[in-house]
């Protein structure tokens, strides 16, 4: 067990010494062997050292290739690196690349991935063997491996973490079943063009994709040059893009893409297909793509030349603003992603799509119809998933659709990886190292020399960034499709126009909210998007509008050896009621009757500072209760006034239902948020109440819509409070019929207001990038947090050899007793810096500091 460097490594003084004459007979016959073979034959040294020293009846290192290079299961950041192991003889056959092993680390069996088998180490010392082999089936492909070793440097992360949210747990029963054979689409699409299927499942060695990117054959810590750069006179300025997915830029075109060699597959070898001597041209494929695909995209200026590249083999790279509108047919987009996803297809290639959460999911999976496909999403279960994942690592499927974790999937050959909705922050990983879905998709399309496609109705500063740089081409439609179905925007100040009639009174609406809703009614659903969830989350005196607080003292942890607190599972504040007519037996079984008879005594109040948590409301008929410790607050006065009453600071999405119900008696209302998400409504006339995100895709389209207060997404103390809003409201806005009419409580010249009338998110995007160039944030700049006890992140500080200019901000008091500080540097400078925090993060955990400091890469809730 030892790292692949000629350094020591710790973990070998737990590994006994060979006898000294064992050890000159090794090093002799070593010697010998390098002379008369070279390099080849130290590993047959190896395992003659190991077969010399062993006693009769031990193992012994297998004859071909007996170095294992293994990724062991450690979260400790010093030990990020792989460790060479001997295979015996026993696991000679089972021990491929890829599987999941079992090995002796640090004294305690440990997990891992195989990665490859080497002939020789270049380890001197003794090797441990594999203990054994968990499963034989190659879960972890050469891509994979390589994409999580980029996302963990990327995060200051480890590789073992990365594989965490990579590879699913393995479930032995699904591994033992058949396997299903590869499924070709029954093609209903013109017969002159050529139907895919998904390709056999690869060898341990990659021996027939596209051929590597060149950043695949850069030393670890070198930048290679990218495939089509421009010459030196072109160069981009330093830092325009960086790290992996950041730092190539392509010649400006429609489209930005980079040429892979298409070769024959099984793709193209169906009944309707040409055989490998009957080759169809590149261009004729791509010209076939388009005619059969093209409906979708004809609104797109460059949609056509984007669907003829994936067919022919290319790798387009865009950034797609997709049009707004819900007719019969649904929303437009996953019919978009579907159509570029069979293009790959046809182009012998694989597609993976990332979308945020299950809704979008059933949409893409409903748009790919009978195209062979698989949908993994966490709401399976651990068989089912595992299931559907082993099917695209086996080649049997060459399409998987799913959420962030789909961004890992193990499909080969992979031609185009597609991102929805990228500004959704379900995209960002909740699990160190805190990915996000955009940028592993980034990194991947680069390593593999595929396509990438970051779709959504509104644009994000990041994916503004890719287009500014010229790392990707921005595909928006012609003005004219926009204008004809786009929503016909109208805003309304807050409360500034007040409904005349008591039924609007009672819904708390302006008259034009109130108008737009009746007139949609009698033609369809309309929605209503609330940015709160529950009744009323927030309360403040009726009288001095103060907020109302909890002022009750949370209960005191008393003491393990206080009286009356030695009954196991007892916890704070519980009171156990005796038990009558239990007899005080002897034994175990007395003790637990006695156990139960006696009371324990509930904790006296604690003194100290009061909880001081918002008070809220579940109800119309409940009592104000505390947020925070749960406590009742019947009793509550206000610090200010005196006064006992309340009233709704911020009203949610059920007092919302409620009050519009009111307002229409005989409308049926429908809500759709945290407490259960609605996938699809009828067309049928009803009021939808939902929170962004979880509105239902309506049967037709909504006859209109209203999006209460805005000021509450505007206000928000976010970075992308702005953006975020324009997000939330676009792809709620996005949801009515073409023209439909859509009211937006909000103040008129807000620049998010602006955006959503013209329906222009992409100037929108553009502005918001200057102003955070101008002002150094994410993505002019890269930018980590380091969370944890004061002492703790400020020795992180101090270990960290940060690279020149890094600024460093704090550390100031977070939540608790932690501190947080931020460390800013140029984009440039993103490796280094990721580099520098791993190192400080792994001198920690070598010393086995005892605080934990999180860092965390380009977080979205910065400020």
């Amino acid at each position: 067990m030892t790292e692949p460097t000629r350094a020591p490594h710790p973990q070998e003084a737990l590994l006994p010494a060979p006898p000294a004459a064992a050890r000159r007979s090794a090093e002799r016959a070593r010697g010998a062997t390098a002379r008369g073979q070279g390099a080849g034959a130290r590993g047959r040294g190896a395992a003659g050292q190991a077969r010399a020293g062993a006693s009769k009846g031990a193992r012994e290192a297998a004859q071909n290739l007996p170095v294992a290079r293994v990724v062991v299961d450690t979260p400790l950041p010093h030990l990020d690196r792989p460790f060479d192991y001997l295979v015996p003889t026993t696991l000679d056959a089972e021990a491929v690349p890829g599987c999941r092993v079992r090995v002796r680390f640090a004294g305690q069996l440990a997990d891992g991935y195989l990665l490859e088998r080497l002939p020789a180490s270049e380890h001197e010392g003794r090797l441990s063997f594999l203990e054994r082999v968990i499963s034989p089936e190659p879960v972890l492909t050469p891509d994979i491996a390589r994409l999580a070793r980029a996302v963990a440097d990327r995060y200051a992360g480890t590789m073992s973490d990365v594989l965490r949210l990579a590879v699913p747990p393995r479930h032995a029963r699904v591994e033992g079943e058949a396997r299903t054979p590869a499924r070709r689409a029954d093609s209903s699409r013109d017969d002159d063009v050529p139907a895919a299927a998904p390709e056999p499942v690869r060898a341990t060695t990659d021996t027939g994709g596209p051929r590597a990117h060149p950043a695949e054959a850069a030393e670890p810590g070198q930048e290679a040059p990218p495939e089509d750069a421009p010459s030196h006179d072109a160069a981009p300025e330093d830092g325009a893009l960086e790290d992996g997915a950041l730092e190539d830029t392509a010649h400006a075109a429609t489209v930005r893409e980079e040429t892979t060699p298409h070769q024959p597959t099984p793709h193209q070898t169906g009944p309707h297909q040409t055989g490998p001597h009957e080759a169809v041209p590149h261009e004729e494929a791509g010209r076939r793509a388009a005619r059969a695909y093209g409906d979708v995209w004809r609104a797109y200026p460059a949609g056509a030349s984007f669907l003829e590249a994936l067919a022919e083999g290319r790798a387009p790279r865009a950034v797609w603003t997709a049009l707004p509108g819900t007719d019969a047919d649904g929303p437009s987009w996953p019919r978009a992603i579907a159509a570029a996803a069979r293009a790959t297809l046809d182009g012998g290639r694989g597609v993976v799509v990332v979308v945020p959460d299950g809704k979008d999911v059933a949409l893409v999976t409903a748009a790919l119809g009978e195209t062979p496909h698989v949908a993994i999403t966490a709401d399976l279960g651990p068989a089912e998933r595992y299931r559907r994942w082993l099917k695209a690592l086996r080649g049997e499927i060459g399409i998987v659709v799913g959420n962030r974790p789909a961004a890992y999937a193990p499909v080969a050959r992979l031609g185009l990886a597609v991102v929805w909705d990228d500004g959704d922050d379900l995209h960002a990983e909740r699990h160190a190292p805190y990915p996000h879905a955009r940028e592993v998709l980034g990194l991947r399309a680069h390593q593999a020399g595929a396509g990438l496609l970051v779709g959504g109705y509104a644009r994000t500063a990041e994916a503004t960034a890719l287009v500014e740089t010229g790392w990707a081409a921005p595909l928006v439609p012609d003005r004219a499709a926009v204008r004809a179905r786009a929503p016909r925007v109208r805003p309304a100040g807050d409360d500034a126009e007040l409904a005349r009639d008591q039924a609007a009174r009672a819904a708390r609406l302006p008259s034009l909210a109130w108008r737009a809703l009746r007139e949609g009614l009698e033609h369809g659903p309309v929605l209503v998007q609330v940015p709160r969830r529950g009744y009323l989350p927030a309360l403040a005196c009726r009288h001095c509008r103060a907020p109302a607080r909890c002022s009750g003292l949370p209960p005191a942890r008393p003491a393990p050896d206080a009286p009356g607190n030695a009954t196991p599972g007892s916890g704070p504040g519980v009171h156990q009621p005796g038990v009558p007519g239990v007899p005080a037996g002897t034994g175990q079984a007395g003790g637990r009757a006695r156990l139960l008879a006696e009371p324990v005594s509930a904790p006296s109040p604690a003194t100290g500072p009061v909880c001081s948590g918002p008070l809220a409301l579940r109800g119309g008929h409940a009592v104000p209760y505390c947020r925070w410790c749960g406590r009742i607050a019947g009793d509550w006065r206000c610090p200010s006034c005196g006064g006992t009453g309340v009233r709704a600071v911020i009203v949610g999405a059920r007092r919302t239902a409620e009050e519009l119900g009111r307002a229409f008696p005989s409308v049926a209302v429908r809500t759709s948020g945290r407490d259960g998400v609605l996938a699809t409504v009828s067309g049928a006339p009803a009021l939808v109440v939902a929170t962004p995100g979880a509105e239902p895709v309506p049967d037709g389209g909504y006859a209109a819509a209203v999006l209460l207060d805005g000021w509450a997404l505007l206000g928000r103390p976010d970075l992308r409070a702005s953006e975020e809003a324009l997000r939330r409201w676009t792809n709620a806005a996005a949801l009515l019929r073409p023209a439909g009419e859509l009211v937006v409580l909000a103040d008129a010249a807000v620049p998010a207001v602006q955006a959503l009338l013209r329906w222009d998110p992409v100037t929108f995007a553009e502005r918001e990038l200057d102003e955070r160039a101008e002002l150094g944030f994410p993505p002019a700049v890269r930018m980590a947090t380091l969370t944890g006890p004061a002492a703790a992140v400020r020795e992180t500080l101090a270990d960290a050899g940060l690279p020149p200019g890094a600024q460093v901000l704090g550390p100031v008091p977070v939540e608790g007793e932690l501190e947080r500080a931020m460390v800013r540097v140029p984009r440039h400078l993103g490796s280094a810096l990721a580099r520098a925090l791993k190192g400080a993060s792994g001198v920690r955990s070598a010393r086995k500091a005892p605080d934990v400091v999180r860092v965390n890469i380009d977080p979205l809730d910065l400020i």
